[in-house]
């Protein structure tokens, strides 16, 4: 037998004996009065002498980190959702028979503890215990006691032991949670109303992405889960709601790495009567705020290199930063062969009957993407790559749309929406006949949205932000995994 499974056997016949003696080891009536924080906020800058004044007494409850055993008295470390704070168990205090009672107790186990506070010869402010309960007996050992969780698959599949291990993965998700709320506050501010759409769609679309299939048995019709929210919510829009914005769970078929997990959260916002002029300067502002919030300026390193997010951020064209900053010959952009010829000289697959603006799309992501570390918005994307997109007034090749990249990744998309019923249709019809003749069945036609856009659509701007990529960048954290709390695994085999 392994150490864990005696322990786990030890720990058991310890219930078993708590439940013969009539004591509940599992009790749901204690009251608390104060947390870890606000007791060490408080009375933590008191000197010894000002807190034998204080009178008040404290009920905090939490789970016990450690357990220092000297003879007729214990200090125990507890850890509640603000902190931790030691606690001291005297047996005069107590009493011989609920003293004994203590030292039954684990560490991992769940107690409520009840007394004043005090500082030790080391100066640790201290709770005085006076009374105490077993309020959830745990059965199994921490992991690695306190060294600390380290295994990377263990952490994943069994986060609960990685935020109970490691206090700086809670912090993570602590920014996470700030990071959501904030973003909802100051849509909130703007005049933006919050809405929900649909995870259940009967076509998928709003992004060229392979979708994941369900069934309705009561419908008995086949379902996808959403990729992107993008066209229930330019329905809001028809329908008169002209400034939306959705933090919404999306689903995507594919691939999985540090930056890709098959369900993600992302911000999508949309606005009448704007462009995607309006769309860059809402996302600086939002961005930079949350930069200043969380590191108290406009700097933050990333995965050891500093970012400047000082506005105003790097605009560059897409076809400019193929020259400029991917080093390509000016003739790629003419030229369809020779742009695919320098592809394949890069070792890039072509699927077959690729458009030359999914050639440069290619390249750009090759040449060019990683190298954007500081926040830069590339502009004018080819309109073969974005159907979604309005064309530019005074080059119908490209449309008026962008992404932003930071750290070597795209955060952000956005772009002037098309309103014209028949470009759009026509592009879907193009798009849908590119993806054949590459042999992807992913794609759908949406009649019904082309029906919603015909009863006229505002001139509107959109864009959608990867949620947990923006989280990766304010807690530098090196993988989506880290920012997500239950990210998708292979079955442990």
């Amino acid at each position: 037998m392994d150490e864990t499974s005696e322990l786990l056997q030890q720990r058991i016949r310890k219930l078993e004996m708590l439940r013969e003696e009539g004591i509940n080891p599992y009790p749901n009536d204690f009251k608390v009065t104060h947390t870890s924080l606000e007791v060490l906020k408080t009375y933590g800058p008191m000197s010894e002498e000002e807190l034998k004044s204080v009178g008040e007494t404290f009920c905090l409850a939490g789970r016990i980190m450690a357990i220092r055993n000297f003879g007729k008295a214990s200090f125990i470390q507890l850890k509640d959702r603000e902190g931790k704070i030691q606690a001291y168990f005297q047996r005069e205090i107590l009493g011989e028979e609920s003293f004994r009672f203590f030292k039954r107790l684990d560490i991992g186990d769940f107690i409520g503890v009840e007394g004043g506070v005090f500082r030790t010869k080391t100066n640790e402010l201290t709770l005085f215990v006076q009374n105490f309960r077993l309020l959830g007996k745990s059965l199994r050992p921490l992991p690695e006691k306190w060294h600390g969780l380290t295994d990377i698959e263990t952490r994943y599949r069994q986060r609960y032991l990685d935020l109970i291990a490691n206090p700086k993965v809670k912090e993570v998700f602590l920014t996470r949670a700030f990071v959501i709320q904030s973003i909802r506050e100051f849509f909130n501010r703007k005049g933006f109303c919050e809405v929900e759409t649909p995870m259940l769609h009967p076509i998928p679309g709003g992004a060229t992405a392979k979708p994941f299939k369900t069934y309705h048995n009561a419908l008995d019709m086949e379902l996808f889960l959403r990729v992107a929210p993008e066209l229930y919510l330019k329905r809001l829009v028809i329908g008169g709601f002209e400034k939306i914005f959705e933090i919404n769970r999306s689903f995507r078929n594919e691939g999985i790495s540090t930056l890709h997990n098959p369900e993600f959260t992302m911000l999508e916002f949309y606005q009448s009567y704007a462009t995607y002029i309006e769309m860059m300067e809402i996302t600086e502002e939002l961005l930079c705020s949350l930069v200043k919030e969380i590191h108290g300026g406009l700097r933050l390193s990333y995965q050891g290199r500093e970012i400047d997010f000082t506005p105003p951020w790097r605009r560059i064209r897409f076809k400019d930063s193929l020259l400029e900053i991917g080093g390509l010959d000016p003739v790629i952009l003419k030229d369809v062969s020779k742009s695919i010829e320098v592809a394949r000289g890069f070792g890039l697959e072509l699927k077959r009957g690729t458009s030359h603006g999914r050639v440069l799309a290619d390249l750009f992501k090759e040449r060019v993407e990683p190298y954007l570390h500081e926040p830069t918005f590339v502009t004018h994307y080819p309109t073969e790559v974005s159907p979604l997109s309005r064309r530019n007034e005074e080059d119908p090749e490209v449309v008026d749309r962008f992404e932003l990249f930071i750290a070597g990744r795209e955060i952000a998309n956005g772009f002037s929406e098309l309103n014209d019923p028949s470009d759009q249709r026509e592009r879907f019809l193009q798009q849908l006949k590119e993806k054949t003749e590459e042999g992807d069945s992913s794609l759908f036609f949406d009649e019904d949205f082309l029906l919603a856009l015909e009863f006229g659509m505002p001139p509107t701007a959109g864009e959608g932000i990867g949620i947990d990529r923006w989280v990766m960048l304010l807690t530098d954290s090196p993988s989506i995994r880290d920012v997500i709390f239950f990210p998708q695994l292979r079955p442990e085999r």
